[in-house]
């Protein structure tokens, strides 16, 4: 008798996770969420964060890499469950209309234009969690509407305390502790996402959109942060939320 997944009754409800052989419900195992992690580019090669995906396969999930490639946008959205936007250089501003600064270190164009139209695939997609750090953070914002402040050491005395590969400490909704930081660029309006962490010096650290599930941008690093509960915890919840039930049947649901 062939195995099927089937629906089995509990207290009441329905609900999916039990397949039936030779008469016996058995445990239904969701297979792992595949989390697509975008890479950074280095002449010939794809570069992205090992820490970042092993703590995706700790959570659960299994890390997959994204060429920066904008034709395979739409395939990649559709078959992610989840996606995490990695850190890497400074924008390049002139998308938004204004000069990038001339002490930045620009991003690869391929990549900066690849990231946004992710950005913007995702819209369609607003049940799908989205995880960025750093530059990921960056773009998030800018692409709702914010601005950047280009280079924190002309304005902020504290600038230091964010570069290079440094720890401070961060509060808000997400928790309290110290963070990994590595940036001379900081949001300085998260345009129409919502501000949910700051550093004591007023520096934007991690902004949501409460409209959907999952979808939180980090200033700081979460890969290479000790405090728990705002380093590998917050990708054992991009990856937990990725593997929802409810998350999985309906992206499973057929377009109309």
């Amino acid at each position: 008798m062939p195995t099927r997944v089937f629906l089995v009754r509990h207290g009441g409800l329905v609900r999916p996770g039990f397949t039936r052989c030779l008469g016996a419900p058995v445990p239904f195992h969701m297979p792992r969420p595949l989390i697509g992690i975008t890479a950074d580019l280095n002449e010939t090669r794809y570069i992205a964060p090992t820490s970042c995906a092993a703590m995706v396969s700790e959570a659960g999930g299994a890390a997959v890499v994204l060429p920066c490639l904008s034709r395979c946008v739409e395939a990649y959205v559709q078959r992610c469950d989840g996606i995490i936007l990695s850190g890497g250089d400074d924008p390049i501003m002139e998308h938004w209309g204004v000069p990038t600064h001339p002490k930045a270190h620009k991003v690869d164009p391929l990549r900066q234009a690849f990231e946004l139209a992710v950005l913007e695939a995702l819209e369609a997609r607003r049940e799908t969690p989205v995880l960025g750090i750093c530059l990921g953070m960056q773009l998030m914002g800018l692409h709702r509407g914010g601005a950047l402040d280009q280079y924190l050491p002309d304005s902020l005395p504290t600038a230091g305390q964010h570069w290079p590969k440094t720890t401070h400490s961060v509060t808000g909704e997400l928790g309290e502790g110290l963070v990994h930081s590595h940036h001379r660029q900081a949001l300085a309006d998260a345009g129409s996402m919502r501000i949910v962490a700051t550093a004591a010096d007023g520096v934007i650290e991690a902004i949501r959109d409460d409209s959907r599930p999952f979808y939180l941008g980090v200033q700081w690093h979460p890969e290479r942060t000790e405090n728990d509960r705002l380093g590998r915890g917050l990708i054992r919840r991009l990856v937990e939320s990725s593997s929802s039930p409810a998350r999985t049947f309906a992206a499973a649901k057929p377009a109309r």
